[in-house]
């Protein structure tokens, strides 16, 4: 994640435009020398990995929530969230021909559902049934509505920029 900011970084400071990945990897080269390919391709497949770990437990977290049950990998439910969100993302990457423009999107979808999560994940851990004596308190749920709020404002003012 470090190398993949660090990269976007460079680009937006020197203001050059990256319309594909095998543009990203030249820019690189410089910095990492001639393993700048494999490097980047383990940081976009790691960074990959932690989104998609996150989105499988985010899903079978709420989709177990929908029952009015904790998030657990031994329950069918858990089990059954975590597998449509894993089955929809590789049914999506088979639906991608260009990796780069398959990376924007993902990104802007993923940017479009953050909100979602993010309100979803605040009402199941403030509720008492499913968190019991875990469950937010109210002081702590105004922060997160709070930084989900700002977190949900980003995120509409970046897909307004996009129009």
């Amino acid at each position: 994640s470090a190398m993949i900011l660090m990269a976007a970084a460079t680009f937006f400071k020197h203001k050059i435009q990256v319309g594909e990945l095998q543009q990203a990897k030249n820019m690189l080269e410089p910095l990492l020398g001639n393993n700048a390919a494999v490097i980047f391709a383990v940081a976009l497949l790691m960074a990959g990995v932690a989104s998609t770990i996150t989105s499988a437990m985010a899903g079978g977290s709420i989709f177990a929530g929908f029952f009015g049950e904790p998030f657990d990998m031994k329950d069918n439910h858990s089990r059954l969230g975590v597998a449509i969100s894993l089955l929809l993302a590789l049914l999506i990457i088979f639906l991608i021909s260009n990796p780069f423009k398959g990376l924007i999107y993902s990104q802007m979808i993923l940017s479009i559902q953050l909100p979602i999560t993010i309100f979803l994940q605040i009402y199941l851990t403030s509720s008492k049934k499913v968190m019991k004596e875990y469950a937010n308190s109210m002081r702590f749920n105004v922060v997160l509505l709070i930084i989900g709020g700002i977190v949900t404002l980003l995120n509409i003012m970046l897909l307004i920029s996009f129009f």
